[in-house]
């Protein structure tokens, strides 16, 4: 079946609702899916008024959103797709702010392959598992070099 549509633009209006509808916060920052694959989501944030801090780079709470949504929305993907009833949180936020990001911000997160196996894991055990997710922040019109690294511990844990 052919859509009309691209995936990134399905998969950004899903991110968008989910903001909308669950955590408003996330639609106020307008996350677009970039990129999408078995093994990695790539997401942009642009920088704007609603981005943007006093010293004209993102502020850090924006940061934050683009690598929540990045590793729990490929999470959530995963998830949809092995049809499971489960709980996602993340247990810990650990962050290394490395440069200002002073343009619109690409997050990446590429452990789509690890993230699968601890759903796999979880509905096996139907115990609690936790695994670090890694994302990387990086502002390609500037440079590919990363201004913020992210760990975040996803916790999941069947219904």
């Amino acid at each position: 079946v052919t859509s009309l549509f691209s995936l990134t633009t399905i998969t950004t209006w899903q991110l968008r609702l989910f903001g909308l509808t669950k955590i408003p916060l996330i639609y106020f920052c307008r996350p677009r899916v970039v990129s999408i694959s078995e093994d990695s989501l790539e997401v942009k944030i642009k920088l704007g008024r609603r981005t943007r801090n006093h010293l004209n780079s993102m502020y850090f709470g924006v940061l934050s959103v683009g690598a929540d949504v990045t590793g729990g929305f490929l999470a959530f993907e995963y998830m949809r797709a092995s049809k499971s009833r489960i709980s996602l949180i993340f247990k810990d936020f650990h962050a290394d702010f490395l440069k200002r990001a002073e343009g619109d911000v690409h997050f990446l997160c590429d452990e789509g392959q690890k993230i699968q196996e601890l759903i796999r894991q979880a509905n096996k055990t139907g115990e609690r598992e936790n695994m670090p997710v890694h994302i990387i922040a990086t502002v390609p019109s500037i440079s590919q070099d990363p201004v913020v690294k992210f760990i975040l511990t996803l916790s999941i844990k069947k219904k």
